[in-house]
């Protein structure tokens, strides 16, 4: 009968555990994951500024045009 190495098993059952969960919270994120308290989605490329042209983050232009 082969000797089972139980650390062996224990750092595989675990890394397992790890790897499902990662791929389930990649799969299906929850809805806090998906957008800040402003409705805005967390990967959004920056935004053009109308007269300059320089990159905005998305997130500090809504701030402005909300008054905080």
């Amino acid at each position: 009968m082969p000797k089972v190495n139980l650390t062996r098993l224990y750092v595989y059952v675990i890394s397992l555990v790890c790897a499902a969960s990662l791929v389930y919270v990649y799969a299906m994120p929850p809805e806090s994951l998906r957008k800040s308290r402003d409705g805005i989605p967390f990967f959004t490329p920056p935004v053009a500024h109308p007269d300059t042209g320089e990159p905005l983050d998305l997130g500090d232009l809504v701030r402005h045009f909300k008054g905080e």
